[in-house]
């Protein structure tokens, strides 16, 4: 596990699923091994058998003895018994009866609200025993897209390689992802669908504490960071932002509802239900439009939007909703992509130079041990800072106004500087991934070359 500061506390992610009942075992109580039949001629028999395999051992041994003799068998792999057995069971589902029997359960929102939902959490937890332990800290990351083909010729490569970075990043750090590209609520289109996906996500997976959304357009630009959950106890949202803009000023961009951590709970069933009332499924659609704008004077388009949303919640129902959502504005939760891809070869000249005087860093390992390596890189880090201006990896690289899908990008860039941008991020991160496979890109525009590392790399100067 990677850890941090005492400003920075972390935690695991182990794998979880969902299960499949347990095969029936062999009753073996009733199982007599049956006995041979004991006849006069058992001794004289013996005697016979005797005699002969004498004679055929002598025989087999003087033709063996003039073979020369083959070397030692290799030792087998043995793994420890206690090695897994922590692992969630996933062959088994229990047969006791729990909320998925109930015919009332939808898992669509707008429906009927799940009530009692830690309770029922904390049954199905008792009755498959071995999802309990890392349950209080268990993620599941949530993403997706649109059904449809991208518009824009490169997005469909963009958007699979945007995907293949969260494939990445929960690999090494033991994270379940889902990727939907199905609209779970007819009516909840473009980026009001997360909401639909993310309830639906709690309920498939009630061995999760936390569900982790991700916009497509977001990547990991730092591969060993992990959100610091110690940090969130008391909170069950977690969303990046600016704590002091949003109080000295109301404005719709004072948090960023594009990548979120939210706790696996009633409290979170039911923010969902009241954020999606303001969507565009709802017969106050219109109506929250109109209050929104009016809240916040810098919005730019008059439709109820779910960061708007959000920030209303947070700002005006503080009792109820905002105090239990944490701001966090420390580092890049989700970083702003133009001020930081322009850093990632300073960067990565920082992190060189740091691998050139720790050998324990220069050593090759296998991928699944890389957080114990993480650990060893905290404390080289400590100097580096978070956030803007930190020569530390950013943590999310967030293309917020590109539209990689639909090319319909922010007239203030032009789409050839995002989709390049992209292109060098995803390039950064995957050096980041290739190292443990012996690879790295010699240069972030070029995805498509690589070159094998050498032995002791980087090499001392």
């Amino acid at each position: 596990m990677t850890t941090f500061p005492s400003s920075l506390p972390t935690t695991i992610k182990p794998p979880s699923s969902l299960q499949l009942p347990l095969l029936p075992k062999m009753d073996q109580s009733n199982f007599v091994m049956p006995k041979r039949p004991k006849t006069a001629s058992f001794l004289s028999d013996s005697y016979r058998l005797a005699g002969a395999s004498l004679v055929a051992f002598m025989v087999f041994w003087t033709i063996w003895s003039s073979f020369p003799p083959s070397p030692p068998p290799t030792p087998a792999l043995t793994v420890p018994a206690a090695a897994d057995s922590a692992a969630p069971d996933l062959a088994y589902a229990s047969p006791e009866k729990n909320f998925y029997d109930d015919p009332k359960l939808s898992y669509a929102i707008g429906s009927a609200p799940v009530r009692k939902w830690d309770e029922k959490r904390r049954e199905w937890l008792r009755q498959h025993p071995s999802f309990v332990a890392g349950s209080a800290t268990r993620i599941v990351m949530v993403t997706g897209s649109q059904s449809e083909p991208c518009k824009n010729p490169r997005g469909d490569h963009l958007l699979l390689k945007l995907f293949k970075n969260k494939v990445d990043y929960c690999r090494r750090h033991g994270i379940d992802i889902f990727y939907n590209n199905a609209l779970l609520h007819s009516k909840m289109f473009s980026f009001w669908a997360k909401t639909a996906a993310v309830r639906a996500s709690m309920l498939a997976h009630p061995e999760a504490e936390w569900i982790w959304w991700v916009d497509s357009d977001a990547a990991f630009t730092d591969m060993d960071f992990l959100p610091p959950l110690p940090r969130y106890h008391d909170f069950n949202m977690v969303v990046h932002g600016w704590p002091l803009l949003l109080q000295q000023r109301h404005t719709w961009t004072g948090i960023n509802a594009g990548v979120f951590l939210i706790r696996n709970c009633q409290w979170a069933l039911d923010f969902l239900d009241v954020w999606a009332s303001m969507g565009p499924q709802s017969p106050d659609y219109d109506k929250w439009g109109k209050i929104l704008s009016s809240v916040f004077k810098d919005k730019i388009f008059p439709e109820s939007d779910d960061q708007s949303g959000l920030i209303y919640l947070y700002l005006k129902e503080k009792e109820k909703w905002g105090n239990k959502i944490y701001v966090e504005g420390e580092y890049y939760f989700e970083g702003y992509w133009l001020e930081i891809v322009g850093n990632f070869d300073n960067i990565t000249a920082r992190y060189d130079k740091i691998e050139r005087n720790v050998a324990a860093l220069r050593r090759r390992h296998a991928e699944k041990v890389s957080e114990g390596y993480a650990r060893v890189w905290e404390e080289q880090l400590k100097g580096a800072g978070y956030g803007k201006g930190s020569w530390r990896r950013p943590f999310v690289t967030h293309f917020t106004g590109c539209q990689p899908c639909s090319g319909a990008h922010n007239q203030m860039y032009s789409g050839e500087s995002c989709f390049d941008a992209i292109t060098r991020a995803l390039t950064f991160a995957d050096n980041q991934v290739l190292r443990n496979y012996g690879f790295v890109h010699p240069d972030l525009e070029d995805p498509s070359t690589v070159k094998p590392l050498p032995f002791d790399y980087p090499p001392l100067d």
